[in-house]
Parts: C-alpha cells; sequence; structure tokens
C-alpha cells in the first residue's frame, strides 16, 4: 500500500500489508538458506515438539532483520502506531505452556547462531483453546487464530505424505525370499506441509517450523453416501478434521486417548519422511544418516518417532533389523522435561496396537531384545524389567522406548537431570550413564527483552555501551557495576514504573479493576498445574486479608497479585483453582474497608503477547513450584532478565539463578527437593496435624468451605479443602506440601515487602537480577546442544 492507502485503512489491512514487506524480505532470506543448505550440505537437526508456542511474528522478525526501530519510526510518520498493528497478528495457537515456548525460543537461536534445522509440528486449527472468564470460571472456547489467513505461513503441497491408521499386517515373502510386511485395510490420511520461516538475527538465516495440515485421501465417498452408509462416506474427511483441531484433547476417555496417540503418530512420520526424503535428494547411503541428520524427541509425545524411523528404513527402504537399529540409534535423541512418573507417556496395548499395528510390531521387537539386554546384565532380577521395560502392565512405555533406543538423553536444569539419575531414572542410569547429560534450558532475549521491554533494552545498551547483549548475553553482566550507582537506580525505577503503568491501563480495560502501579506487582502466570501450587499463593492472598481484616493498622506495602494460566479442559483441581482465584479476588477487591491495599487480578487467555507486558512489569516473581516437581522452568529466567526479585523454592533451574545472583538477591523458601523426596518415600507427612495445631492455616481453609468466598455455597471449593486434608480427592492428602511450606511462605512473603519499602537496596537487588541473567539464553543450550549431542556446523548465508 502507499503511504495514503495507508492511512486510510483499518487496523487488519495495515497488518497485512506490513506483513506482506516484511514476508517478502524474509522470503529472499529463506531462499538463500535453502540454497546454502543445499551447497554446503549441513548436518540438520529435526526438533520434533508437539507444540510450538511461538508468539506474534511481526515485531519478532523486525528485531531480528534490525529494522524495527526504522520501521517504527517510518509508520510513526504517517501517523500509525505498530503497537496497535502488531495487536492484529493473532497468538499462532500451535503450543500451551513452557515446552512449547522453549521449543519456539529453540528454534530461533538455532537460526540466530547460524545452525541448519527444521522444527516439525501440527498445524493445530484451534490450539489448545482460547480461554475466557465467566463468573470466575474457566470456559474453553476454538481459538481461531487462523480465520483471516496467515502471512508468515507457506503452503507446501509438494511435502505431501500419507499417513495411515488401523487395519491389519499381513506378511509375505518376495523373490528373494526375504521376508516383507504389508500393511492393509488401513484409514489413511494426507499430510501436507505448512512452512513458517524461523528468522535468526542479522545474519540472513532463515530456518523453517514445519507444521502439518490433514486432507484427505479420498475426500468424501459419494458411492458410500448413496449405499446410506453416511459415516463411511465422510470417514476420512472427519479423521483428516480431528487430527488437527485442537492441541492436547481431553484424553479423560478412550477417544481422546486415540486422538492423542494418532495426533503424535501423524505429525512424526510426515516429519521423518520428509527427512528422508531431502536427505535422499543428495546421499545415496542411509547407513550414513546419522552423519547428516538428528532426530531430537522434545519430550515423549514424538518418541513413537523411534518405531517409525525402524518402519520406514525396514519396510520403506528395504534395510535389515540390524542396519536399521544402527541407523535409528545414531539419529535419535531424546529431551526428558518431567520428574514426575505420571506424565512420562504410557499407552495401552490394546490401543497401540490397534491404530498402529506395524509400528507395534516393531515396538515389540525393539522390547524384547532390549528386556533380554536387562536380563543378560542383571539376572533374576524383575525389578530391573519392572523397571526399564518398554512393555509392561499391559502399557506401552514411551519414555522407556525413548532411552533404550536414543543416543542422548538429557534433562533441562542440573538439578533435574540429577533427580533423573538417582531417582525417576535410576535403573536407565544404572546400565547406560554415557547417555545422560544435562542442559539447562534458557530463553530468547531477543523477544523477551528486546521486544518485550524496549525501554529496558535501550537503558541496558546505554548502560554497558554496547548492544552487543543481543546476541551474546553474557555482556549483560557489565551492568553490575551500576547496582549501587544512585542515577542508574533512579533510571531503572522510572523503566519499571511505566511498564506497570502500561500493564495497569491493560488490566483496566480488559478487566474493570483499578491497581496502583506504586504497588507490589506480585505475579504468577503459568500453566495451572497442582505442583505448580497457585493455590500455595492465593491461600496466602487470602491469610494476608485476614491479617488486614483483623489489624487493619498493621504495617503493609499494597499489593497487585497478578495470576495468568490455563487448566486442562478435563483437570478439576486445577479449574476449581481458577475459579477460587477469582472468586477471592471479587471480594478483595471489593471491600473498600482495606482501602486498595490488596488487589487480586486474573488476566483472561494468558499467552505470549500479553506475557511480554506482564513480564517486563513484575516485581516479584513467583516460582514456587514443590521442590522437585519442575523440571526447569523458563518463567523465572524471563522475570530475572526484566529485572523482577524471584520467591520460589530450590527447585528446577532456580537452583542455578541462585547461583548465579546470590542469596541475598533471591528469597528461598520451603522444603528442598531431598527433603521433599524423603517425605514421599517414607509417607511419614500428616497435613491434619498442621491443620489441627495452626490457627490462622485451619481459618484460610476453612474458609474455602464456609462460603466466605462462594456467596455461602459450602460445597464450590470442597474438592480442593478435601485435596489438602483428605484422599477423596487425591491419592494422598496435600500432595505438593502446600501446608507443610506454608509458613516459610509467608515469612518469605514478608521478607519481600520489608524489601520493597528501602526503594534503593530494590532497586540494586533487580538490576543484579538482570546482570546474571547471562547464564539463561537460549543461545548458550543451543550451543552446548550442538557442542554435545548434535554436531552441527554452522551455515553461511549469503545473499545479493
Amino acid at each position: 500500500m502507499y503511504r495514503k492507502e495507508l492511512k486510510e485503512a483499518n487496523q487488519q489491512e495495515i497488518f497485512q500489508a506490513v506483513s506482506g514487506v516484511v514476508k517478502d524480505v524474509v522470503m529472499d532470506d529463506w531462499m538463500a538458506t535453502q540454497k546454502a543448505f543445499d551447497k554446503q550440505d549441513p548436518k540438520i537437526v529435526y526438533y520434533m515438539s508437539m507444540e510450538f508456542l511461538m508468539g506474534r511474528a511481526l515485531g519478532n522478525n523486525l528485531i531480528n532483520m534490525k529494522s524495527y526501530k526504522e520501521v517504527k519510526e517510518a509508520l510513526e510518520e504517517i501517523g500509525l502506531d505498530i503497537d496497535l498493528i502488531e495487536d492484529q497478528e493473532p497468538d499462532p495457537a500451535l503450543g500451551n505452556g513452557g515446552l512449547g515456548r522453549l521449543a519456539a525460543c529453540f528454534m530461533e537461536s538455532l537460526a540466530t547462531l547460524g545452525y541448519a534445522a527444521y522444527g516439525c509440528g501440527i498445524r493445530y486449527r484451534y490450539g489448545m483453546f482460547k480461554q475466557q472468564i465467566s463468573d470466575g470460571f474457566q470456559i474453553e472456547v476454538p481459538d481461531n487464530w487462523l480465520k483471516n489467513g496467515y502471512p508468515f505461513e507457506l503452503r507446501r503441497p509438494e511435502y505431501t505424505y500419507p499417513v495411515k491408521f488401523g487395519g491389519n499386517v499381513r506378511q509375505m515373502t518376495d523373490e528373494n525370499g526375504n521376508a516383507k510386511w504389508v500393511h492393509e485395510n488401513y484409514q489413511a490420511v494426507n499430510a501436507v506441509a505448512y512452512d513458517m520461516p524461523i528468522v535468526g538475527y542479522g545474519n540472513h538465516m532463515v530456518d523453517t517450523l514445519i507444521i502439518w495440515d490433514a486432507e484427505p485421501v479420498n475426500g468424501f465417498a459419494l458411492d458410500q453416501f448413496d449405499k446410506g452408509d453416511y459415516e463411511s462416506a465422510v470417514a476420512e474427511e472427519n479423521l483428516a478434521r480431528n487430527l488437527v483441531e485442537v492441541l492436547y484433547p481431553n484424553d479423560n476417555h478412550r477417544k481422546g486417548k486415540e486422538l492423542r496417540l494418532k495426533q503424535q503418530y501423524f505429525f512424526v512420520s510426515a516429519s521423518l519422511q520428509r527427512a528422508i526424503e531431502r536427505y535422499k535428494k543428495n546421499h545415496d547411503d542411509l547407513h550414513k544418516l546419522p552423519e547428516k541428520v538428528t532426530f531430537q524427541m522434545n519430550d515423549t509425545h514424538p518418541t513413537v518417532a523411534v518405531a517409525e524411523l525402524m518402519r520406514i528404513l525396514i519396510d520403506e527402504e528395504g534395510l535389515s533389523w540390524d542396519e536399521a537399529w544402527d541407523i535409528t540409534t545414531r539419529a535419535c535423541a531424546y529431551t526428558n522435561h518431567t520428574i514426575m512418573a505420571e506424565a512420562l507417556e504410557k499407552w495401552p496395548i490394546e490401543i497401540f496396537q490397534s491404530l498402529l499395528p506395524r509400528v507395534y510390531q516393531i515396538v515389540e521387537e525393539i522390547a524384547r531384545r532390549f528386556e533380554y539386554q536387562i536380563r543378560e546384565k542383571y539376572p533374576f532380577n524383575e525389578d530391573k524389567v519392572k523397571a526399564m521395560g518398554i512393555l509392561y502392565d499391559g502399557q506401552v512405555r514411551m519414555a522407556n522406548l525413548a532411552i533404550a533406543a536414543g543416543y542422548s538423553v538429557n534433562g533441562v536444569a542440573r538439578l533435574h537431570t540429577e533427580i533423573l539419575k538417582n531417582e525417576s531414572l535410576k535403573d536407565f542410569y544404572e546400565l547406560m550413564p554415557e547417555k545422560f547429560n544435562n542442559k539447562t534450558n534458557g530463553i530468547t532475549q531477543r523477544r523477551f527483552l528486546a521486544h518485550a521491554n524496549p525501554l529496558l533494552a535501550d537503558w541496558v545498551t546505554k548502560r554497558i555501551g554496547s548492544d552487543a547483549w543481543i546476541t551474546d548475553l553474557s555482556q549483560i553482566k557489565k551492568l553490575a557495576k551500576y547496582a549501587d550507582d544512585k542515577k542508574a537506580q533512579e533510571e531503572f525505577r522510572k523503566i519499571k514504573h511505566a511498564n506497570k503503568v502500561r500493564l495497569a491501563n491493560y488490566i483496566k480495560e480488559h478487566n474493570g479493576i483499578e491497581v496502583d502501579p506504586n504497588s507490589i506487582f506480585d505475579v504468577q502466570v503459568k500453566r495451572l498445574h497442582e505442583y505448580k501450587r497457585q493455590l500455595l499463593n492465593i491461600m496466602h492472598v487470602m491469610y494476608l486479608y485476614n491479617n488486614l481484616k483483623s489489624n487493619p493498622g498493621m504495617d503493609f506495602v499494597p499489593r497487585t497479585f497478578i495470576f495468568g494460566a490455563k487448566a486442562a479442559a478435563g483437570y478439576k483441581n486445577a479449574k476449581a483453582t481458577i475459579k477460587l482465584i477469582n472468586s477471592v479476588a471479587e471480594v478483595i477487591n471489593n471491600d473498600a474497608s482495606i482501602n486498595g491495599k490488596i488487589k487480586v487480578v486474573f488476566i483472561e487467555d494468558y499467552r505470549v503477547s500479553n506475557a511480554e507486558w506482564i513480564f517486563a512489569a513484575a516485581d516479584v516473581s513467583e516460582q514456587i513450584s514443590t521442590a522437585s516437581k519442575e523440571a526447569s522452568g523458563t518463567g523465572n529466567m524471563k522475570f530475572m532478565l526484566n529485572g523482577a526479585i524471584t520467591i520460589g523454592t530450590m527447585d528446577g533451574a532456580n537452583v542455578e539463578m541462585h547461583e548465579e545472583v546470590g542469596d541475598e538477591n533471591i528469597v528461598i523458601f520451603g522444603m528442598s527437593s531431598d527433603e521433599v523426596i524423603e517425605h514421599e518415600h517414607k509417607r511419614d507427612y500428616n497435613p491434619m496435624e498442621i491443620y489441627n495445631n495452626d490457627d490462622a492455616i485451619r481459618r484460610v481453609l476453612t474458609q474455602m468451605v464456609d462460603g466466605t468466598y462462594s456467596a455461602g455455597d459450602h460445597e464450590l471449593f470442597r474438592v480442593l479443602y478435601n485435596s489438602l486434608l483428605n484422599t477423596q480427592s487425591s491419592q494422598y492428602a496435600d500432595t505438593y506440601f502446600i501446608l507443610k511450606d506454608f509458613r516459610s511462605y509467608a515469612a518469605a512473603q514478608e521478607k519481600i515487602m520489608n524489601l520493597y519499602k528501602d526503594e534503593a537496596a530494590w532497586a540494586k537487588s533487580a538490576i543484579l537480577n538482570i546482570a546474571c541473567s547471562g547464564k539463561f539464553s537460549s543461545d548458550r543450550t543451543i550451543q552446548e546442544y550442538v557442542d554435545d549431542i548434535w554436531k552441527l556446523e554452522k551455515v553461511t548465508v549469503k545473499t545479493k
């Protein structure tokens, strides 16, 4: 569009026009990158993940093209606000939580560092869901992010591959007497690639995120319809549509489990087919595939890749079992993202075998051979078989499959990896210690500082005398010398206040709640799970409110408690916690007697775009998971980078943050991971003892069921009350030690309040948090993957 047309267009038209120009520039670099891949023939990592939480692309692409300020100024000259234009872009609904955001950070760092990579996922039409809050309850509605089209994707019909489900497998013998397996009577869909560009910073490198859409092979079957078999007539269309509708469909029932397994196999099979086709264009020896390709399985969702790669190599490429196994075990690597056994995916054999009959045959043979290996190492030790068996107790255990086959198994924070080695996966570590390694997670500073917090980013550049931190976050340590500088402290306070005003305006617009930017912005935003302990946070708010009501004149710094979280649709306790947070907010925010000293806000539909504003505005970062349960966390790093002070347990990456920033600049509370694990082994914790002996805690618990926050309804929050005191809604009472850690948490919150009273001390601590965040860049993490696991070579992209 010309300038006059831009000024007269609506915001969506302007977004499409600006995005079109940016896409054209990106396309030139994208094509140049592919030519460089073809010419230089680098080793490629295929990063397989069920989700990629990308965030909006326009602003991030402009930053990485080093054009953001120029475009912003050009738009301002014709009266257009780039922030409003960026707001027209939907957050691509391709992910949900930290797992997906990590994958997005990793892809951006791979491009910035100049390594060849393809991300592999699904083009979900509606994502997980768009969250609405109605009467305090979470309502899930479709997130129709594609309704206006998406400018930063490219349909690639030339990359279309069949994916087969169900049916049966027949063994036959070929003309040479070799056994062959024929898959018959199956349903099939076509996987069609959509490519999204991942722009590196300032180097013209553009890697690719492949997201797979599903289309029917045959479409509408008119002959079946005419016969009155209406379901069969649309069966392929329905299968294709259902595969890509939503992320993480509710699996509380059989159909949901089947759909999840189908989704995982669908994108893994398509990605492997494309990877092998690409390899064969330039190479004629599949035995050398691991020299040019690594398949990194991001958590257990893509681990069916082990068996599918074996199937392709044996059934499609004609290799022997031993040849295929040698290739697979040198090409596949596995990242574990959880300590919790229930999150390590297991599939009922009946479902797995019926949906993927040939793949199951291969899993069965892998399991048989691996069990032989276990028994050879540990004769007559059934406990080892029970712990490490791939097929056991009627289930296919996907993590065990990945560990048995992968050449690398990594955790995502040092504590997490040590717990894997000594607790969760100790038998595997004992059997094959050489596979295990740690890669502490990281975040991209280009999105979460340069884009999310431009005021702070410009200040950092000015203070350290360079913008080198954009590609080398270790440079930010130079900021430490200004921590005691009064002028620097005042500059930082002004930036933080401006960001708090921005967020306060957002809250006023979206929640209708007035919050004071001079209050402490205490923030917990993350996926809602009981181990992350949002319940501990809101119970402490109830406790503070009780104290204020009992002693209105108490010394108290005004607090704004900000929550943001989505709960899985079938997760009853998590959804009840959201309702409790909103119900507590309703009571406290409307109590004039406390003079606004406490405000509670639940930000609806937490996502990357509003998260950027939240990180920039936060004073306090709540990282309060039960010690030993959080694998790493990355939100903790984003808050740290933006100058928030962490209140947290010694869990996940908090441990390494504590080492970097020092004891005086982070507020630690609660049991250690060793203490938690010991209690879990002994089962000697009884929360009723705390309930009976602590009046304040008992009062908070009683208020859950006496109608204080539920308009007289005594049962609304009974499920939460029970989860803390008995086993009516959980296997163990207070599974995540909320009551056990409550007093330590309350003391830590008191410490936070007292520190905030000292403006200079607070600013010093916040600046030191920023200065000590250099370790937590995803650039550092990716370089460690490259050096220790992937062995990639840098690619040089030449442009015109």
